[in-house]
């Protein structure tokens, strides 16, 4: 009987263990994958994931769909993926501020490098400031000029991340003070170009549709070179200001504890759909560029950014709470 019941027993764990791999080779056809967007619908994180969910769903067999959880600066989305099982069916779709709010908030509710395992990285864009037509200013140095005489306000993508940081750079450095006025990331452009602030500073998806209307006026980008989406803006840098770098990246990150197959997989799917031709050619039109990447990488990638935001944090003097 004893000799029996082990033999039963033995069956027993190598059916469970059976059920578990084919579970995770089944991957992600046992059931929707949810795409937790950390912003609201419209904002450059949720066109992200919504310009790639399609090809997901192509490439994998599986079913991808978006979940929008806008707020707290996108730390209720990575609570609501934090706790969720980590089994790779819900997937955080965030952007730097995944980076900065650990040094921003006093508690974000999450170790940005202990309870996430980083998938891959998305698209990165550069920062640009942009105008409301009715700012005298045609260059950036002749908004300063401005500035320096006269009240301004500027719209953000929230307090703390890069488009908030970036302007508090600029501030500092041209030794002028414009009033910060924090929203959410689909709603920043739309302040400036109905006139409820005189200036934005934003990543460049939501802001070059209106550029391209006349909505707005472009005076810099943020990056060191210029951007080809925008070739006639000049770089910040060519104002003398060689200390910016700045851009918006957007990511993906699973619970961590995710088996590791399922995290390759998952990261081979978004490479390959990220370097798909309409998907390249829609990210190219909002001045967004991909690079594949393997898990590792971004995880060396996440690693740096964690350190780098850090610091600008501190000496920007920047809080969310």
């Amino acid at each position: 009987m004893k000799k029996l019941f082990k033999a039963m027993l033995a069956t027993t764990v190598l059916c469970g263990l059976s059920f578990q791999a084919s579970a995770q080779n089944e991957w992600p056809k046992a059931k929707p994958v949810t795409l937790v967007v950390a912003f609201a619908p419209g904002s450059s994180t949720d066109i992200v994931a919504r310009s790639l969910t399609q090809k997901l769903n192509e490439l994998t067999g599986g079913n991808f769909i978006v979940d929008n959880k806008g707020g707290a600066g996108g730390n209720i989305a990575t609570a609501q993926v934090k706790r969720a099982p980590a089994d790779g069916y819900t997937v955080l779709v965030h952007s730097v501020a995944f980076a900065v709010n650990p040094s921003l908030y006093a508690d974000a509710g999450y170790d940005a490098l202990k309870d996430f395992v980083p998938v891959a990285l998305g698209p990165k864009t550069p920062n640009i400031f942009t105008v409301n037509p009715s700012v005298s200013a045609k260059t950036l140095p002749e908004l300063i000029d401005l500035a320096k005489k006269s009240p301004f306000n500027y719209a953000s993508s929230g307090i703390g991340t890069t488009t908030h940081l970036s302007m508090e750079r600029l501030k500092t450095a041209a030794k002028i003070d414009i009033v910060h006025v924090p929203y959410q990331p689909a709603a920043a452009i739309n302040a400036v170009v109905a006139g409820h602030t005189q200036i934005a500073s934003t990543s460049m998806p939501p802001a070059v549709p209106m550029i391209k209307a006349g909505k707005l006026k472009a005076l810099a980008v943020t990056s060191a070179t210029r951007s080809p989406l925008l070739p006639d803006v000049p770089s910040i840098t060519e104002y003398g200001f060689k200390e910016f770098d700045d851009y918006t990246w957007f990511g993906f990150f699973a619970p961590a504890g995710t088996p590791p197959d399922v995290i390759n997989k998952l990261n081979a799917a978004l490479n390959k759909a990220m370097a798909s031709a309409d998907v390249v050619d829609r990210f190219t039109q909002l001045g967004m560029a991909a690079a594949p990447n393997s898990v590792s990488e971004f995880g060396s990638f996440l690693k740096a950014e964690v350190p780098k935001w850090a610091a600008v944090v501190k000496s920007s003097g920047a809080k969310a709470d």
